[in-house]
């Protein structure tokens, strides 16, 4: 006779047992946040779709919106690897290098001050400062955001899209909060006109008063929901601000919960060069895989 088998949670996670015991160290970017793990003692060859997909399930495993291994290459360089909570590799995330830094610092397989970060996108030069979780990163040269021709809902102006480390879509609108971000960033990230990659969604707004910080709230692919923070789209963001002569850099920048990111560079042409961005990396704590 046949019968169900019940899959238990071991079951699932039966192909992945030789993790079991490993530590993981859980970190956040001004509230977006990551598994971390040291790559001198796992291969990212051997994790599954599934397996980073579950770990990272608020739910039913540790919860955040990505997972990252960092990993030694030689003395001045460190290889981050970077997936979503999705499981889907990308090949750049701001705040996980603004992390990857403080934990290769951490882990003494950089030196603090002067971090290489090899990535998907490229080399990422970074550097740790000020207050115990601060870094800092220069993203490669990347070519300005331009223009695209979607109909703006009520309270959106214009639309622009470029790339940097990954696709970022950055939408001026009169006021980020008046925004539904989860349901119109979920319809911009898969508009046709910006191809089959799709790209994320940043919404920005100018300061609530004064000459404060512009407002920042972002949707992701990859994480298909609202995001704390997007250090790379807040640099898309600054870049277009500079180019329109609407806000000169250097820029502070506003998340949703509050935190500070400061981009800094310059265009040479239809280029950004020497793009830096300062932002958190905080330890928040250290775990062991079961």
């Amino acid at each position: 006779m046949g019968g169900l088998v019940a899959q238990t949670r071991e079951d699932l996670q039966a192909p992945m047992s030789d993790l079991a015991g490993m530590v993981f160290y859980k970190m956040t970017g001004s509230g977006n946040d990551f598994v971390m793990l040291d790559g001198r003692h796992v291969d990212s060859a051997t994790l599954t779709t599934e397996w980073i997909a579950q770990t990272c399930d608020r739910r039913i495993g540790v919860g955040s919106d990505g997972l990252v291994i960092v990993s030694p290459v030689d003395a001045r360089r460190v290889r981050m690897e970077y997936f979503n909570s999705d499981g889907s590799y990308a090949p750049m995330c701001g705040n996980a290098a603004l992390c990857s830094s403080r934990l290769a610092a951490y882990l003494e397989i950089g030196q603090p001050e002067d971090i290489t970060l090899v990535t998907g996108a490229g080399e990422v030069r970074t550097r740790c400062v000020g207050p115990a979780h601060f870094a800092e990163l220069c993203l490669p040269s990347f070519t300005l955001p331009v223009r695209m021709p979607i109909e703006p809902e009520p309270g959106e102006s214009s639309f622009f899209l470029g790339r940097v480390g990954v696709p970022h879509l950055v939408v001026l609108t009169r006021d980020v909060d008046g925004i539904d971000v989860e349901s119109r960033g979920r319809v911009l990230r898969h508009d046709p006109v910006l191809g089959p990659e799709g790209a994320n969604v940043s919404f920005v707004s100018p300061p609530v008063e004064g000459e404060g910080p512009w407002r920042i709230r972002t949707y992701e692919k990859g994480i298909e929901e609202e995001t704390l923070a997007c250090a790379t789209g807040t640099v898309a963001a600054a870049f277009i601000l500079h180019h329109e002569g609407i806000r000169r850099l250097p820029s502070e920048w506003v998340t949703r919960l509050g935190y500070r990111l400061s981009v800094a560079g310059m265009t040479e042409g239809e280029k950004a060069v020497e793009a830096w961005i300062a932002g958190e990396g905080r330890l928040v704590y250290t775990g062991i895989l079961k």
